[in-house]
């Protein structure tokens, strides 16, 4: 071999290295944006099943309370009536709660950004390889 045919070689190497070196560093930083994005959506998640929980106590609280008051209230007229109209309603309301609950299952997103930059990384990739 002369020596024009090994200065290409090394070139070739050093190049290789770079492409290399540059696909781990943006591995890396993705990696680590994406623990980051878990650690958020995970207390986003715990803070919303908190609070779901309180109202969720506080709501059966209300609804006894308020079932009660009711039932006690309409006692000398019609109390089957009152807790017949109190079980339509609940009905209802538990009806239209999961249809919410339906309705946020569809649009639940978990990790949006990571995904988006991960698009962005193979575009850039392959736009460099070609």
């Amino acid at each position: 071999m002369n020596e024009a045919e090994i200065i290409p070689l090394a070139e070739v190497a050093a190049a290789s290295k770079r492409v290399a070196q540059r696909v781990v560093d943006i591995g890396e930083n993705r990696l680590e944006l994406l623990i980051v994005e878990v650690q958020e959506a995970r207390e986003r998640l715990l803070n919303a099943f908190l609070v779901a929980l309180g109202m969720a106590v506080f709501g059966l609280l209300f609804g006894f309370a308020f079932t009660i008051g009711v039932v006690i209230l309409f006692w000398d007229h019609a109390p089957l009536l009152a807790v017949a109209i109190l079980a339509v309603l609940y009905a209802a309301a538990g009806i239209i709660l999961r249809m919410r609950l339906g309705h946020l299952q569809r649009d639940w997103q978990s990790v949006p950004a990571i995904l988006e930059q991960l698009r962005k990384d193979c575009e850039c990739l392959g736009n460099t390889i070609r």
